[in-house]
C-alpha cells in the first residue's frame, strides 16, 4: 500500500526543488521529508532520491512514480466528492489576488455564512496555486499569467468566472470625462501613470501598441489607489481594471473603452482537479458565480472556449466620484 500523504511529500519536493523549499512549504522539517521520502522508497521498492553534489535530485524510478501521482490525487478527491454526503467538518479556505478577495470572494463567503464557516487568505496569484497545492486552501480565484501554471496542468481544474475589463481611469473635468466611451487611441497623446503591477502592467502595454501607441509614462506607482491618487492629482491617466475599487474621496471618472481590442483580463476559479464536486466546495464555486453574475462585469459561461467569451467592452459602465 502507498501512504497518499508520502505521495504528496514527493510531489512537493519535485515542485520545490529542495529538500529545505519544500520541507517549508509543508511545514516539516527537512529531516521529516527526506524520511518521508525513504518510507515512500520502501514502500514501491525502489530508490527515490540520488545525491548531486551536496544536493540530491529525483531518480528516474521517481519520475515514472510522478507521472502517476496526478492521477491518483485527482481520483482521490473525487473519492472524497462522493463520499461527502454531509459538508465537511472543517471550513472551507478561499484565497485570492488582493482586487478579487475584495469584489468576489469576501460577498461569495458573506452569502456562505450561516450554512458554511469559511477562512479567507488575501496571496499573490502564484501563492494562490501553492495553497492549493499545499492543501492550505480549496478554491483560489487567479489570473492566468506567464509564470502560473498552464490550463491544462493535471494538478488543478481551472475555469473561467468573468472578465474583468480595463477603464481609462481620468481627473474630473479632464475633456474625456463626459464621455460615456472612449477610443483607446484617443488616449495617445496623454501622459500617463505606470502601474507597476506585472501582468497588469503587459496588458496596458500591449492594449496600447494595439491602439497604435507607445503610452508616456510621467509616473510610476504600484498600489491601485496610489495610482488613482496620481490621476486625481492631475499627474496623468490610466487604465484600470474594473474590478480594482475607486476610493470615494478621488475625484476622478472612469469610462469604458470601444472599439476592439479592449484590454482585459480572464479571472479564474481554480480548486484540485477532481475536488470540485466536493459539496462544500461546489457551493463555494457557486457562491463565486452568483457574486460575479450580480457585478458590473460579464459573466462567462463556464463551458465557453477562450476564444468564444463574451466581448467586454460591449457592456456600459460609468463611475464617478466627486468629493
Amino acid at each position: 500500500m502507498i501512504d497518499l500523504r508520502r505521495l504528496h511529500v514527493l510531489r512537493m519536493l519535485d515542485e520545490h526543488g529542495t529538500v529545505t523549499a519544500a520541507a517549508a512549504a509543508l511545514f516539516l522539517t527537512p529531516s521529516a521529508v527526506s524520511q518521508q521520502i525513504r518510507l515512500l522508497g520502501r514502500d514501491v521498492g525502489v530508490e527515490l532520491l540520488e545525491r548531486v553534489g551536496r544536493g540530491v535530485r529525483l531518480t528516474p524510478a521517481a519520475r515514472l512514480l510522478l507521472g502517476h501521482t496526478d492521477r491518483l490525487y485527482a481520483d482521490w478527491e473525487r473519492v472524497l466528492a462522493e463520499v461527502a454526503a454531509a459538508p465537511a467538518g472543517g471550513a472551507l479556505r478561499l484565497c485570492a489576488f488582493p482586487t478579487a478577495l475584495a469584489a468576489l470572494v469576501a460577498p461569495a463567503a458573506a452569502a456562505l455564512r450561516g450554512t458554511t464557516e469559511v477562512e479567507l487568505t488575501e496571496a499573490s496569484n502564484a501563492e494562490c496555486f501553492a495553497l492549493l497545492l499545499a492543501g492550505g486552501a480549496d478554491i483560489a480565484v487567479v489570473l492566468p499569467a506567464p509564470d502560473a501554471p498552464p490550463r491544462d496542468d493535471p494538478r488543478f481544474d481551472q475555469q473561467p468566472l468573468l472578465h474583468d475589463p480595463f477603464d481609462l481611469v481620468v481627473p474630473a473635468g479632464h475633456p474625456f470625462a463626459s464621455a460615456d466611451a472612449v477610443d483607446l487611441a484617443d488616449a495617445a497623446d496623454e501622459a500617463w501613470i505606470g502601474a507597476d503591477r506585472g501582468d497588469d502592467s503587459a496588458i496596458v502595454m500591449a492594449a496600447c501598441s494595439a491602439a497604435g501607441f507607445a503610452p508616456r509614462i510621467a509616473h510610476g506607482a504600484k498600489e491601485w489607489n496610489s495610482v488613482v491618487a496620481l490621476v486625481s492629482h492631475g499627474f496623468g491617466v490610466c487604465l484600470m481594471p474594473r474590478l480594482a475599487p475607486i476610493p470615494a474621496h478621488h475625484r476622478v471618472v472612469r469610462i469604458p473603452l470601444r472599439g476592439a481590442p479592449a484590454p482585459s483580463r480572464t479571472v479564474l476559479t481554480c480548486v484540485r482537479r477532481g475536488s470540485r464536486g466536493q459539496p462544500g466546495i461546489a457551493r463555494g464555486l457557486s457562491a463565486l458565480a452568483a457574486v460575479g453574475a450580480q457585478s458590473p462585469l460579464p459573466l462567462i459561461d463556464a463551458t465557453d472556449e477562450e476564444h468564444d467569451l463574451p466581448v467586454p467592452h460591449r457592456h456600459t459602465y460609468r463611475h464617478t466620484r466627486r468629493s
